[in-house]
């Protein structure tokens, strides 16, 4: 019977291959996928599965692989592959919301106490951050763990240690709290996939992409109130407490639908209806809207306001912010991730 793929329950190499390939013969260590660590699945042009253990060597190269806390992994491609070889090229285009690539880890190769082969923890898919771009043989890469649980990964992994990463999720940038610091929003892109970055820059590098985990719910939902609080506070250092009673966290009071999350004012009293959307990641990372908000922000366009929280610190409950007014579709280029069929 074929195991059923659970993020982060143990499997050993066999058990991936029935899942993945149960149509063709299993050798254990030998062939594709009782050998190799990075496997195409088959039928599937550019979905992939990677088996990645701890402080393997291969042809003279010790691969330097871990994760940080944020569940960002450092991975290193085959030692031969250059920044031109197909796969790595496929690597470095690797979008998650079309393709999949299915990570399945292990600390050590052999099981500290019965000595045999130690299976793979399945950590979930990953997502493409970035590539270094002034390194082949191997290729270094970036990639998130979508839907990242640090808890339950320690707890299956054990022994795990975890790398130096973005530390602005743990330290405070300076000693203020629950406040907001405005920047100017940046200049408009369009989608590309991923052009890589230098050696240098290479460390420590967080993107927000489970849009739709538990985490960045509640760090949305954080997010929200602290906008809040500060439209709030704005009003009555104006001298306008009877504006500040009146806002609203809509998005709490009706559910989600009403196509922002806040209802403010104006010092003079017009409406803002706000969305807000919040992350961790920096002020380039890319987030989701749905079509109701899109179409809300066409509608209401001189009253809508879209503040786009980045950098967004837990510890203090701070952020800096940029903020959009009026319809985001003549702003941003939208990339449609769903579709409805009729």
């Amino acid at each position: 019977m074929i195991k059923t793929l659970i993020q982060y329950e143990s499997y050993n190499r066999q058990e991936v291959h029935d899942i993945f390939d149960p149509n063709s013969t299993f050798k254990s260590g030998t062939g594709t996928w009782g050998l190799q660590g990075i496997l195409k699945i088959p039928k599937r042009e550019k979905d992939y599965v990677f088996f990645v253990t701890f402080g393997q060597s291969q042809s003279g190269h010790t691969f330097e692989e871990g994760i940080t806390e944020d569940g960002i992994l450092t991975w290193q491609s085959q030692p031969k592959q250059t920044l031109h070889h197909p796969q790595i090229i496929n690597f470095i285009n690797h979008n998650h919301l079309i393709n999949n690539i299915y990570l399945f880890l292990r600390t050590s190769r052999l099981n500290p106490f019965t000595r045999k082969a130690q299976s793979f923890t399945y950590l979930g898919k990953v997502a493409y951050v970035t590539h270094d771009r002034e390194r082949e043989q191997p290729v270094y890469f970036k990639w998130q763990i979508l839907d990242w649980n640090i808890e339950t990964a320690q707890k299956k992994l054990g022994d795990i240690t975890f790398i130096e990463g973005n530390e602005n999720s743990k330290l405070p940038k300076s000693n203020s709290s629950n406040r907001l610091l405005i920047t100017d929003p940046p200049e408009p892109r369009r989608y590309t996939q991923g052009k890589g970055i230098t050696s240098r820059e290479f460390k420590g590098r967080q993107v927000d992409f489970a849009e739709t985990s538990k985490k960045n719910r509640d760090i949305g939902l954080a997010g929200e109130i602290l906008v809040l609080n500060c439209e709030k506070q704005d009003l009555i250092n104006i001298g306008r407490p009877d504006l500040a009673e009146q806002v609203v966290h809509t998005s709490v009071i009706e559910g989600d639908g009403a196509g922002f999350d806040i209802l403010s004012f104006t010092p003079n009293g017009e409406p803002k209806f706000i969305e807000v959307k919040t992350t961790t990641g920096g002020k380039g990372t890319p987030f989701v809207m749905t079509l109701n908000e899109v179409a809300f922000s066409e509608i209401h366009v001189d009253h809508y306001y879209l503040y786009r929280l980045y950098d967004y610190n837990r510890i203090t409950n701070s952020s800096e912010l940029y903020i959009l007014e009026g319809d985001i579709s003549r702003q941003r280029q939208l990339l449609a991730t769903q579709f409805k069929v009729y």
